[in-house]
């Protein structure tokens, strides 16, 4: 494995996490204030560019769909895919979800309606709340997240299999700056890779506490660090195992599994809950959604000075950004064989609307828990956290003793399919030598270090620091990203005027010469002298 690995992405990320874990964990409150002082310059500074950019790619991802480039096959006309589209959509959907989107799209609706932007006038509970609430919803986890992830990977895609790149972040941005940017592939894939671990460490710490307060509910016990350890090294070595068994064994098996069980959730809460207000509700929503789209995408609170946005819209935009480039690789990696149209109807259009159905269900189901009967789950989020909200609705619902086992079976399952999939890109991105030709990927060793890193960080963070730490951490990481991705754009705009660059026989292969030496200057000297 030593000669395999790319030393200048491993190393200065691994060393980087482990400093930040050590002090922590030696100074809390000083660690929880310089990672706090350095995101609220950051937002301060760059909440507009982080709006801009969002609804940018959005708009970007509709002119690709409709120009020439939308024919275009990933691989070539000859390219064969390696995923059915039914396991690939599988495969998109549960990788970008996670667990997050299971129980936040329960609590943080109550978070909108009882607390709204001041700046809006809006009364907390009003009938405008509801509103704002429902579609709030729509704009942060429908279109606008899945644009930001898809429109990179598609530009990773391309560079990868149409015009022959290393597996590098660096390869989405040599269309625009031509080969010489291959001397800086280690510092750009160590950048990414570090948001990429420590948002997996802050996802994979939300989960744990989310499992051991469903556990909870039968044991009655707390959530001591002794049962946070157990249950997050069951989950880490189930996905590492996962992803060392591949994609199209442990990854797609996980998927498939995962996406019938939310269907099935989906399903029953639809049909036992308030259907006929879901319905309601969700279409009158979505339709302020609609009306209200670049008004709210672009909302940063400066006429107000509301902070509002910063704790959540532009907060998101972070996020997303922040894993972005490296979920680019993996979702790129796996459409080969399809055509640039297929691709965007996969990773942007079905899931976004997937997400539409389930917000309209379950953001619905906890709004009318909360307006029409006398379940207080907004005392539930307020005193008891974020993950019991989901199960106090279903407590509401028919058989919720056989429902809430198996929430806690879907969290784990949840949580799984996207880690594996991270981690298996991790891996990758980590190795030399992989090229559009190879089929095989890192090796289990990798997988295996950087699954018990991630679970290391995710560990340490929740029983001593708190979750807010990682997630400061993995936040840092957007605007690197965000700047890498908006740069890696400008591809799209050389490709949309001249398609013919994507054609695989003008491409001449350079993976032989990348990969003996991703990160020399040796090999940056060489692909300048093949461009000449």
């Amino acid at each position: 494995m030593a000669r395999s690995i790319r030393h200048l992405v491993f190393w200065p990320t691994f060393l980087i996490l482990i400093t930040a874990v050590s002090l922590s964990v030696r100074d809390k409150d000083s660690f929880l204030a310089n990672t706090t002082a350095m995101n609220n310059w950051v937002l301060d500074h760059f909440s507009w560019l982080f709006t801009l950019g969002s609804v940018y790619l959005l708009v970007l991802a509709v002119i690709i769909y409709f120009s020439r480039l939308g024919n275009i096959r990933i691989g070539g006309e000859d390219a064969k895919p390696m995923l059915s589209k039914p396991r690939w959509f599988s495969i998109t959907l549960c990788t970008t979800l996670a667990v997050g989107v299971l129980f936040w799209t329960t609590a943080e609706p109550l978070y909108h309606l009882m607390s709204p932007p001041e700046s809006l006038g809006l009364e907390a509970g009003s009938t405008d709340a509801i509103l704002f609430s429902m579609s709030t919803m729509f704009l942060h986890w429908s279109f606008t997240p899945y644009a930001i992830y898809a429109v990179p990977a598609l530009v990773f895609a391309l560079a990868f299999y149409n015009r022959r790149q290393k597996f590098s972040i660096s390869s989405m941005l040599e269309p625009v700056f031509g080969p010489r940017i291959t001397r800086y592939s280690g510092l750009i894939d160590a950048l990414a890779l570090y948001s990429l671990v420590a948002g997996m460490a802050s996802t994979l710490g939300t989960g744990a506490l989310t499992l051991a307060g469903g556990i909870g509910q039968y044991t009655g016990g707390e959530t001591t660090p002794l049962l946070l350890g157990i249950i997050i090294s069951v989950i880490v070595v189930t996905f590492v195992l996962s992803a060392a068994s591949g994609l199209q064994k442990g990854i797609a098996r996980l998927s498939s599994l995962n996406a019938g069980l939310l269907l099935v959730l989906g399903v029953f809460v639809f049909v036992c809950g308030p259907t006929i207000f879901m319905l309601k509700l969700g279409v009158e929503s979505f339709g302020v959604y609609l009306d209200t789209f670049f008004t709210r995408s672009l909302f940063t609170g400066a006429a107000g000075n509301d902070q509002w946005p910063y704790w959540w819209s532009i907060f998101y935009w972070a996020i997303w950004f922040a894993w972005a480039p490296v979920t680019a690789l993996f979702l790129g990696r796996i459409s080969r064989g399809y055509t640039v149209r297929e691709f965007l109807r996969v990773n942007l259009f079905y899931p976004a609307l997937f997400a539409v159905a389930w917000i309209t269900i379950f953001s619905s189901a906890s709004l009318y828990f909360q307006l029409h009967t006398d379940v207080d789950l907004n005392s539930v989020l307020n005193d008891q956290g974020v993950e019991h909200v989901l199960y106090s609705l279903f407590d509401q619902l028919p058989l919720s003793g056989v429902w809430i086992p198996l929430l806690l079976f879907i969290a784990f399952v949840s949580y799984v399919t996207a880690a594996d999939s991270n981690t298996d890109a991790i891996g990758n991105l980590c190795t030399r030598g992989l090229t559009a030709d190879s089929e095989g990927n890192s090796g289990v060793p990798m997988k295996v270090i950087w699954g018990g890193m991630v679970g290391v960080v995710a560990w340490v963070m929740t029983s001593s620091v708190g979750i807010d730490g990682v997630k400061m951490l993995s936040n840092l990481g957007g605007l690197p990203a965000l700047i890498i991705i908006l740069l890696a754009s400008g591809a799209i705009w050389r490709w949309l005027s001249n398609p013919e660059l994507l054609n695989v026989e003008a491409n001449p292969r350079r993976d032989a010469c990348a990969a003996t030496s991703h990160d020399s200057k040796d090999s940056a000297a060489i692909l300048d002298q093949k461009a000449q």
